[in-house]
């Protein structure tokens, strides 16, 4: 019978390493290895590259981290990216002898380190290599590389990628995701089944229910991918509803004319930290329209008691409720990337919305705090330990 120990306090011989992508900017899988680094303390770091700057590094508690030889490549600072066809191999350097456990923060190459018969490696997949799979088609085109030299090239180092990324899986022994949704890729890619821990969300910052709630809003990076566009030409349609826009990209100037002739769309540019919680409070309802492999913004929209009008796919439907169990519907779904399923979906939305509460919102959200994600965490590695290294140490650690 597999007994999972309660949690209790750090078990010092516990040898621990922590291997991420790489470190630019605290972002969403920054999020999910500070929380690792909380859940246990004794850790060592590892990544590809580090390039955090100093006014982001808290989260590091400190630490020194150890990097690979691409940190010292010419122009590495500002284009490690494009060592991508290196990193297999920088990664697979890393001496991670004499750890007892080893945690990969894994959307590109980190799961790819090497261990040994008596390590126990756990990969927490934020997703496969989006680039290399499902979307390749998506990113050469974005990327501008759909004819020539070039496309050769990328085509190839894909296709090796790919070869690489389905090889290197038989090296992990543990696989979570960060979602349904990545479970079902992780499944379709490397024939493996992974557990789904939530990433964590800081539900205490994004908070509040008593606001005054007025006006739809979306927040995002202005790029392809997120569809702006369309939430932007649905609400054009909708005089009487007016839609706050934040954010900035290379999307910035076509979302800028699409909003030109609608008086009802107001766009806002980049805003400070304070600004995105000021809107998130205050927003009738918020308005994603991407297919996302998670969605933290969702959750941290829901923390502060805002419903949302979501397309349905992707990590989307483990976030949203949109019926009356559980505490009742915090939001309601469209099936397509269509102005008229956004249109539809907000006329959805206000005969539901008395029965979408800020207090049901809040709730919903306190899935995926902070917290929540430590103890998850914690139970699937002290059994994976249990499971594949009974004679070893054991595992406790401070949830």
């Amino acid at each position: 019978m597999n007994v999972v120990r309660p949690a209790g306090q750090v078990h010092k011989a516990l040898r621990v390493a922590i291997v991420h992508e790489w470190l630019e900017h605290y972002a969403g899988s920054e999020r999910v290895v500070e929380q690792l680094l909380i859940l246990f303390p004794q850790a060592e770091l590892f990544a590809i590259v580090d390039f955090m700057p100093a006014s982001e590094r808290a989260m590091l508690g400190g630490r020194a981290v150890h990097t690979t030889f691409i940190q010292n490549l010419p122009f590495a600072r500002r284009h490690f990216r494009n060592y991508l066809g290196l990193m297999p191999l920088a990664v697979e350097q890393l001496d991670l002898a004499g750890f007892d456990l080893v945690i990969s923060s894994n959307h590109a190459c980190a799961k790819g380190v090497i261990t040994g018969p008596d390590q126990v490696h756990v990969c927490y997949v934020h997703s496969p290599m989006r680039y290399a799979w499902d979307m390749q088609a998506a990113y050469l085109r974005q990327s501008g590389m759909q004819r020539g030299l070039r496309r050769l090239y990328a085509r190839w180092l894909l296709h090796r990628l790919r070869n690489w990324d389905v090889r290197s899986a038989a090296g992990v022994d543990v696989f979570v995701a960060n979602s349904s949704y990545i479970a079902r890729r992780i499944r379709k890619v490397y024939r493996r089944e992974a557990s789904v821990v939530y990433p964590p969300v800081d539900t205490q910052r994004f908070n509040g229910t008593d606001h005054t709630r007025r006006d739809y809003a979306v927040i995002s990076r202005l790029v392809p991918y997120k569809r702006v566009d369309l939430v932007v030409e649905a609400f054009a349609r909708m005089p009487g509803k007016v839609l706050h826009v934040a954010g900035d990209g290379p999307e910035r100037e076509r979302i800028a004319a699409l909003a030109a002739n609608a008086p009802n769309i107001i766009l806002h540019g980049r805003i400070s930290d304070a600004e995105v919680l000021r809107m998130m409070r205050e927003a009738r309802a918020f308005v994603f329209a991407a297919e996302e492999d998670f969605g933290i913004a969702m959750v941290e929209a829901q923390a502060c008691g805002t419903p949302l009008i979501v397309l349905g796919r992707g990590g989307a439907r483990d976030i949203v409720r949109d019926t009356e169990e559980n505490g009742g519907p915090t939001g309601v779904f469209f099936d397509q990337q269509t102005v008229e399923a956004i249109m539809a979906a907000v006329t959805e939305f206000e005969k539901l919305e008395t029965r979408m509460t800020p207090q049901a919102c809040r709730a919903n959200a306190q899935r995926f705090s902070q917290a929540a994600f430590r103890q998850s965490m914690l139970r699937v590695v002290e059994q994976a330990l249990h499971d594949l290294r009974p004679f070893g140490v054991e595992a406790s650690c401070d949830a």
